[in-house]
């Protein structure tokens, strides 16, 4: 699978800096400094190489610089991690600026992913599905939109037919501690009820925080109303728990995870999807997930367990 064209390009600079930098530097560890207010002057070859890695706006690409710089140069290299952290701090604040500035429908990112089938001859069948994922991040709140709608037809009969929706807007309490509100509406007549209306709130707490690992989890009460296929409705007091879980393992390859449950005194629910997420193409890339929804006591008729494979293409933006 061919890397796109920009991830490439970063891949190959990161490994010429490794490659050839030390030798480079060494090489003109003597030659004389830039003009400029440094306090101590820094070799022409170490600038040029710094100023090009903070031009490609790439954290990374800077790190590596900073890193073998200092070591081909120990004389100059509280210089060279000053004109760095000056380059993190002016970006973080031209951000933070950018997010003040912005208005309420900015900022917003995501993506869109579809999948879908069709068959004739003996059988006819066709079912698809389609997600959509939004989170705006702001300095204080975080926003979080969810939707997915499953449907598969046999013959013109529906045999599956799944509908959710959820919002989660997210106060932060510090880099890693946050207090989460959520308002979910699901419908699934195959596992049991037509309508289910859930709301919770409580802390969650970023326990992983990496550029390659994250896991956040959530724990909090919950109340739900749920209008099942028999007839019966309930109203419970339940407890929430959720992990979402996200692992970059290669450049464009990505593992996720998303478990929820709420667990009451009744019909409790536990609900998981695990992809694989491969990169096409620039936002394009390829999804491969699996989904489990369990509920412990669902009406005469449902079975506890539904589960379901999708296979689709991810549109990021």
């Amino acid at each position: 699978m061919s890397l796109p064209i920009g991830l490439a390009k970063g891949v190959a600079v990161r490994n010429l800096l490794v490659l050839f930098a030390v030798p480079l530097l060494l090489a003109n560890a003597a030659a004389p400094g830039a003009p400029g207010n440094d306090p101590v002057p820094i070799p022409a070859a170490i600038r040029s190489m710094l100023d090009a890695a903070i031009q490609s706006g790439n954290d990374g690409d800077v790190s590596v610089v900073v890193k073998y710089a200092r070591l081909a140069d120990p004389a100059s290299a509280d210089a060279v991690l000053a004109i760095a952290q000056k380059w993190r701090s002016d970006r973080a604040t031209a951000r933070n600026e950018k997010i003040k500035q912005a208005r309420v429908f900015d900022l917003w990112t995501g993506k869109a992913e579809l999948g879908g089938y069709l068959t004739t001859g003996n059988t006819k069948s066709a079912g698809g599905s389609a997600v959509l994922d939004l989170v705006r991040e702001g300095l204080r709140w975080r926003h979080k939109f969810h939707a997915q709608a499953d449907y598969q037809e046999n013959d013109n009969i529906t045999n599956r037919e799944h509908y959710l929706a959820s919002y989660e807007p997210n106060l932060k309490i510090d880099d890693r501690l946050y207090i989460y509100g959520s308002a979910q509406y699901e419908s699934d007549r195959f596992l049991g009820y037509f309508d289910r209306y859930s709301a919770s709130t409580g802390f969650g707490y970023s326990a992983i925080k990496s550029p390659a690992i994250r896991l956040d989890v959530e724990l909090g009460p919950a109340y739900r109303y749920t209008s099942f296929t028999d007839d019966t409705i309930q109203s419970n007091v339940a407890a929430r728990g959720s992990a979402v879980f996200s692992w970059k393992i290669l450049p464009g390859l990505s593992v996720t995870e998303n478990a929820n449950g709420y667990f009451q005194s009744a019909n409790s629910t536990l609900s998981s999807t695990t992809a694989v997420i491969a990169k096409l193409i620039g936002p394009l890339s390829a999804s491969l997930s699996y989904n489990l929804q369990y509920e412990s006591e669902p009406p005469v008729g449902s079975v506890s367990t539904d589960t379901a494979t999708r296979a689709s293409l991810v549109y990021s933006f």
